[in-house]
């Protein structure tokens, strides 16, 4: 079991770099045991979640070291306090430069985990874009989730004829085996440290 890449950590937070195929959270059965939780809580006594990724997501996430800082974080989540960027390599050519997809979302329960549109019992999601660049015949683009709901980006990127390369639960079979895995990247986190009050931002480099 390799470690974490670790970006920062001090007494009350600890800030890493997670690697794309990898959980959150442990799973259900030992097979699912290996995490980013569960190898941090074999580098720190006390490790708390505070929000989760997608296993096939890379990118930046944020624990506490005790329970004071967690809820203070919790908070910042729920109350939107939190500023988050992705970035994601899109099949095609998006048009405009800059752009925003309300769609509201749920599960899709007989296909869990799988999420779905829908307008009768969907929750509000919003997403704004911004492209970087078109790289052959697709769109490399910055993606500022409003919302936080589970598989939002994936979902809304599909929804607009673009899915994500590397996307094997949404998507079209062309874009699905584009890529090994899935071009989504959690480039960007800024948050207030829940003892000091500082601003603190975080960045790391997509690995496509």
């Amino acid at each position: 079991m390799t470690s974490v890449s670790i970006l920062f950590h001090d007494e009350d937070i600890i800030v890493v770099n997670k690697e794309a195929d990898l959980l959150s959270v442990p799973g259900r059965g030992p097979e699912k045991l290996d995490s980013v939780y569960h190898r941090l809580t074999l580098q720190f006594e006390e490790v708390h979640i505070v929000h989760r990724l997608d296993m096939a997501t890379s990118g930046i996430m944020v624990f506490t070291r005790n329970k004071p800082s967690l809820k203070h974080l919790q908070q910042q989540f729920q109350n939107r306090q939190t500023e988050k960027s992705y970035q994601a390599i899109i099949a095609g050519e998006l048009h405009p430069a800059t752009g925003a997809i309300n769609l509201p979302m749920r599960c899709d329960w007989p296909n869990r985990p799988r999420q779905m549109v829908c307008y009768e019992y969907g929750k509000k999601s919003l997403t704004r874009w911004r492209i970087i660049e078109y790289v052959a015949g697709n769109t490399r683009v910055e993606l500022l989730p409003f919302t936080g709901r589970s598989h939002q980006l994936r979902i809304h990127c599909n929804a607009m004829n673009h899915p994500i390369l590397g996307d094997h639960l949404y998507g079209t079979a062309e874009s699905q085996n584009a890529r090994h895995h899935l071009c989504l990247h959690a480039q960007s986190l800024t948050f207030t440290h829940p003892v000091t009050e500082e601003r603190l931002t975080f960045t790391s480099e997509p690995p496509f």
